[in-house]
């Protein structure tokens, strides 16, 4: 017999993790600013194609750091003098521009243009960001050092805020809602969505237009994680080469600036409008480490636990899911402890799930990797294919995975459902289930 506090704590835990009691949430909308290109459709064609967006460090002051590869973002693909008046320029953080961007293309895509202040109110924002652009600080430190108090630009201190990427979104298109931000090193993307999809399952919102953003590619950043020998060096004369997921000679990951944005909907809502739907997002799921602040547990507890948190969230066995976008930034210990949680969390069902790591086409976006890996999983839940791991010549997992390489691989069946993950330094880890709509508790 359960006794009074055990069954109250039954009812709590069915009634807040059950997809019956809750809101649905579906992805009307995409948006993504890459080193493969910006626009959701071109990035996506490019990372079927096995295409790589990384390259060779040629702008100065990165001489004498190791590291001499990154994933830059087409400076010539952004139009943000048809985005952004040059008058607002001098307010933003590049990360701030490609948030804007991409939360552009994403409204756009989902053709939501909140005109009343009813729909203005009940369509909120989270988006976050790993770092702000160390350069604009330590060039102020200079300014300040050199030239005096009054040489500081007074919009010093919004340029590096770590909010005001989402800040500048709600301004842009005057959304009233949630104005929510997320700030957990490489999970923030992923954290950015699954917080904007439980805002419209407790009726705080309708939509949500969520994601991550990031642009601290520059020496101070690059040398800093160089230091703590994080990144890819046995590479330099082949960045194409260089961010290598699950293969045996990775030697670290490779920066990248970018973003991605989603906008997501209550179900009803975006039905009755008659919206173009992508995917469904099922469960999400969060765990600590509580390990160390830089490396996993060798077994990827922390993983494991995020992982069927997400599942339980989301009602799901673990043969439900056959597909997944894996976290794997191409660091010696990371990917295996990814791995291992992955046949942990799902045994045998491990050979049936089509797994890939995209970073090896467009690095580690930092605090945008999990929203831009979001929107890769929910285009192959959209479309039933999923995009190859580059460069994976040895696999070196310490467990047999089906990991795609080579070439892109069907995913012809009638139920998708996959799964994302994004983790970490400081040992925070988020996890979340993804399904095609048709299909995902009609």
């Amino acid at each position: 017999m359960r006794t009074i506090n055990e069954l109250v704590r039954h009812v709590r835990r069915v009634s807040t993790s059950t997809p019956q009691y809750r809101k649905r949430v579906v992805v009307t909308g995409l948006g993504l600013v890459t080193c493969l290109g910006v626009g959701a459709k071109k990035v996506w064609k490019r990372l079927l194609n096995g295409e790589c967006g990384i390259t060779k460090i040629t702008e100065p002051g990165f001489e004498k750091i190791p590291c001499q590869v990154a994933g830059y973002v087409p400076a010539n693909e952004l139009n943000i003098e048809q985005l952004i008046p040059k008058s607002e320029l001098r307010e933003m953080s590049m990360g701030s521009i490609y948030a804007l961007a991409a939360a552009n293309e994403a409204l756009e895509d989902a053709d939501w243009h909140p005109f009343t202040d009813e729909e203005k109110e009940y369509t909120g924002v989270a988006v976050g960001m790993g770092m702000s652009k160390f350069g604009d600080i330590v060039d102020a430190g200079i300014t300040l050092k050199n030239r005096g108090y009054s040489r500081i630009s007074p919009f010093f201190i919004p340029k590096v805020l770590l909010n005001m990427p989402a800040g500048h979104v709600s301004l842009r298109y005057g959304l009233k809602g949630p104005n929510h931000v997320v700030n957990t090193a490489c999970a923030t993307g992923l954290h950015a969505i699954g917080d904007g999809s439980r805002f419209i399952q407790n009726g705080d919102a309708n939509v949500m237009v969520c994601g991550g953003t990031e642009a601290s590619v520059g020496p101070l950043a690059i040398a800093g994680f160089a230091r703590m020998r994080a990144l890819s060096t046995s590479f330099n004369d082949r960045p194409i080469e260089a961010s290598r997921p699950f293969d045996k000679d990775r030697d670290g990951f490779v920066m990248a600036d970018g973003s991605g944005v989603v906008v997501l909907e209550e179900y009803e809502h975006a039905k009755n409008r008659g919206a173009k739907i992508y995917a469904e997002i099922l469960g999400y799921g969060l765990s600590g480490d509580s390990f160390h602040l830089t490396s996993p547990d060798s077994e990827g507890a922390g993983a494991r636990r995020s992982m069927s948190a997400a599942l339980q969230n989301a009602g799901l066995c673990p043969q439900d899911v056959t597909h997944i976008n894996a976290h794997a930034t191409s660091t010696p210990l990371g990917d295996v402890a990814e791995c291992k949680a992955v046949f942990r969390v799902f045994g045998e069902n491990s050979k049936n799930i089509l797994m890939t790591s995209t970073k090896g086409a467009i690095g580690h976006l930092l605090g945008a990797a999990g929203s831009v890996e979001a929107i890769f999983t929910i285009l192959a839940c959209y479309h039933g294919i999923v995009p190859p791991t580059l460069n994976l010549f040895n696999p070196d997992t310490g467990v047999d995975l089906n990991i795609v390489r080579g070439r892109s691989a069907t995913w012809d069946l009638d139920k998708r459902i996959g799964l994302t993950n994004s983790f970490g330094f400081g040992g925070t880890n988020s996890s979340m289930c993804i399904g095609s709509v048709n299909e995902a508790h009609s």
